[in-house]
Formats: structure tokens, sequence, C-alpha cells
């Protein structure tokens, strides 16, 4: 190797010196530094990343780590040509930002101020100019190319609960997947579908109403603990595989109440809530009385059944209709035609059906619904340590005759899963309506409990829910 000793080289002629050959590359020996040159307005990743606060140097490039705590880095003394870039190493400046402080009395933009960086995944490049302005921002990046670990969604209310977000839907609105997961056993989205409940039967004079039935129940979550929980056998057997696109979503209202009036037929059916291309069907009417020379009084078909009335015994609404499997829901109670003293079968409910009634019983409880633990949050009927939802409404009554005689004469309760009770009865002939199903359960509307002459009217249905979760870290 040759060895050349000078202090300056400068062209012969002219004022432009060469040094090397196309193609060759020439280095700085180890150590060395250079003055003069400039840079070009690139610089030197430093590739160990920076998890506290630092200085930075002129010339290199910073990745700065925020997954545990924000942090600051601080800029050198300014020179004209200075130049420092930083970049989100984990794509965590959104939760934990990172503050860009300049050295004393220095500017960044013009200002004496420090500059917060909190966009996930945004990449900077300083340069400082001069006393006027400082340091300026030439490049400003905000994409973030990077494979995602989870899934990143957006629509309806979002919590966190662990591991996993949950989006809450009280109402239509859309559920957006922008990214899937690398892994695709991180793919997997989780669902709580629940459709409206049914609204519960009125009383015909001397009469009581059957309880309504519960909104459809459809769910699956494979990886939800503990190992038990009430909702459990009504799991479907796989869950969704998410993809890249809008997922829309509706929310079925409750059923209207009957009237008091036999002509009117039963409880208004509660309305279909949909996800996933997958449907939960509107709980069925409490059935109305038809008096004792009125038409047969039938509850409705639906996720659950509404429950019979008493003149038409067999008369319970059916469950799980459409039929899919798992069932969405259980049968209305039947009721029987005791002498003075009438009840009326309660809704069906997501685990059980509503309860039939026997002579001189009071009106049938709503079937219960399905419990959870609060890994979907905490919207439903809490019961602890679970929330429930899809409770039948409870079955309404009438007895001409005053307790102690016939002490059960109430009216029956709703099932846990937002059932709504039956009217209370306050004594012989006094009628009450039945009260509401609890909005965002799927409850059945209890059943109206009659009077004579007068008469009263069932309560509503409540209204649906679509709540989806996912893992995200």
């Amino acid at each position: 190797m040759s060895k050349i000793e000078v202090n300056a080289i400068e062209p012969q002629c002219g004022t432009t010196l060469t040094l090397g050959a196309s193609g060759d590359t020439v280095t700085l020996g180890s150590g060395a530094s250079q003055s003069g040159f400039g840079r070009t307005g690139t610089v030197d990743w430093d590739t160990t990343p920076k998890t506290a606060t630092f200085t930075a140097v002129s010339g290199d490039g910073f990745f700065c780590n925020t997954t545990s705590s924000a942090f600051t880095c601080n800029l050198p003394a300014g020179s004209a040509g200075a130049i420092v870039s930083l970049a989100d190493y984990a794509g965590t400046w959104q939760t934990n930002n990172l503050t860009v402080s300049p050295n004393g009395s220095e500017k960044i933009g013009g200002v004496n101020v420090d500059v917060v960086l909190n966009t996930e995944g945004q990449s900077v490049t300083f340069v400082y100019v001069d006393s006027t302005q400082g340091w300026v921002n030439v490049q400003d990046s905000t994409s973030n190319e990077r494979g995602n670990a989870f899934i990143q969604a957006t629509g309806g209310t979002i919590t966190e609960v662990g591991d996993f977000k949950v989006h809450t839907f009280t109402g239509p609105g859309t559920f957006t997947v922008n990214s899937t997961a690398v892994c695709a056993p991180e793919n997997v989205l989780e669902y709580i579908l629940v459709a409206g409940g049914g609204g519960g039967g009125g009383d015909d004079q001397s009469t009581g109403g059957g309880g309504g039935g519960a909104g459809g129940f459809r769910f699956a979550s494979p990886t939800l603990a503990p190992a038990t929980y009430p909702a459990k056998p009504l799991a479907a057997p796989a869950a969704i595989t998410a993809a890249i696109q809008d997922y829309p979503v509706s929310v079925g209202g409750g059923g209207a109440g009957a009237p008091g009036c036999h002509s009117n037929g039963p409880g208004t059916a509660g309305v279909n809530s949909t996800v996933f291309s997958l449907t939960s069907a509107g709980g069925g009417g409490g059935a109305t009385s038809g008096g004792g020379s009125g038409p047969i009084a039938v509850g409705g078909n639906g996720g659950s059944g509404g429950g019979a009335q008493y003149y038409n015994a067999p008369g319970k609404g059916s469950g799980n209709t459409p039929s899919v499997s798992p069932a969405q829901g259980n049968d209305g109670g039947v009721s029987v035609n005791p002498s003075n003293k009438y009840g009326s079968g309660g809704g069906g409910g997501a685990l059980a059906a509503g309860v039939s009634t026997t002579a001189c019983s009071p009106g049938g409880n709503g079937g219960a619904g399905g419990g959870f633990p609060n890994a979907f949050g905490t919207s439903g009927q809490s019961s602890s340590p679970f929330y429930y939802f899809s409770g039948g409404g409870g079955g309404g009554v009438w007895s001409n005759i005053p307790a102690p005689s016939y002490p059960s004469t109430a009216g029956g309760s709703g099932g846990l899963g937002g059932g709504g009770s039956a009217g209370a009865m306050a004594g012989p002939d006094t009628p009450s309506p039945g009260n509401a199903g609890t909005d965002n359960t799927g409850g059945g509307g209890g059943g109206a409990t009659g009077g004579n002459p007068a008469r009263s009217t069932g309560g509503n249905g409540g209204s649906g829910i679509v709540i989806i979760r996912y893992k995200f870290q």
C-alpha cells in the first residue's frame, strides 16, 4: 500500500479537485473526522433505541422507545447545518409522547419552546438554520409501515378490558377493521348479539297479560375465561375471523306493550339485531287476554317466545324462531284457568323458558338470560359477578279475591337479564301496567295486571345491543 504525507492538496489547474475514480469508495480513517464538506440532509442512525431522557448528537438519528414511559430528547447546541433525526421505535408516541427540547435560549421553528411528538409511527428531522429560526423541521412522516401484531379497528364506544378492546353498539353503526394482525390466531372477533325484547301482553277486563319474550341472544367467545359462566352453554363454536372491511351493525328496538283490549293482539315483537351477516331475532310479544268470550290469545314467536294468557292455556310463543344452533332463546310459559285467580305465563329467556302457571299461582316469572364476566364490559343487568342479557318479561295476574285468602296475587318477576316485571296488584280488581324491559339488554316487557272494569297495558321490551371484542396487546 502506497502512502502520501502532505499538508494540503490543490488542483494543478482550475478549481476542481477529484478524489478517486468513478465507482471508487473514499473512506476516512477510523476515528478521523471531516470539516468543510457539510451534510447532505441525512444522518447516521444509532440503532440502540433510547428509552429515557438523552441529549442528541448532531449528525445522528435516534430511535426513541416510549413503550414504558414518556421522556425528552435534548437537542445539542445549534450550529448552521447541524442535523438530528428522531423516529418512533415501537409506535407508542400516541400513548407516551416524546418531548424535544432546545438547548438553552435556542429556538425550534422560531420559538424558544419544547415540541411534543405524539403521533403513532412519526419520524422527524430537524436542521439548525440560524439564530432567528433555530431548528427547523425539514421532514415529518406520519406513516407507520409495520406489520401489526394485533387488529386495529374503529366503531361504537371503545373500552379496554385487560388485553382486549371492547366495541359496544347501542344503536346502528359500523365496525371497521383498518388492519389485521400478522399472526392469524390474533385475528379473532368475539361478539354478543342481542335483539330487542318483545312487548308484554295487555289485560282485558279481569285478566292479566303474558310476559314478553326476550330478544334473541347469540354469542361467540372462545378465549373467554373463567371456565364456566352462565351463558357458556349457548356459545357458538367459532368466532369471526377479521378482514379489512366495514361491518354494518344494527341494533333492534324493543317491541311496544299491548294495550288493554283483546282485539289488539299480543305485545309487539322486538326488532332484529345484526352483525357479521348474523341475525338475532326480536322477542315475541306476550299474549293479551281474549276474555271469556273473546278470540284465542297466543304469545308471539321470536328469539324467545311470549308468555301465554290464561284463557288459552297452551298459547305460548315459541322461542328460537327462526331456528339457529346453539338456540337463541326459549319458549314462553303456558297457563291454566283456576277459579278466581288467573296467572299468565312468563316470557322466555336466553337460558330458560318462561315459568308456567298453575292453579292459584302468581304470574309466571320470565326466563333467565345469559350472564358474562366483565370481559365484554359492564353492559347488561348486573348481578354479581356477572352481567346478564335477554331475560323474559314476567306474566301478569288477576284476582277478585283479596289477600290473605289468595296471598299469591303477585305478577311474575322479570327474568335476570333485563326482563320487566308484571304490574303489581294493589288489591282485588286493581289494574297495573307491566314494567318495561331494560334497554340494551333485550329484556322482554312485563305483562299487565288486570282489573275490573279498568284495563292496563303491557310493558315495552328493552332494546338490544351488539358488543365486539378482540385482543389488542
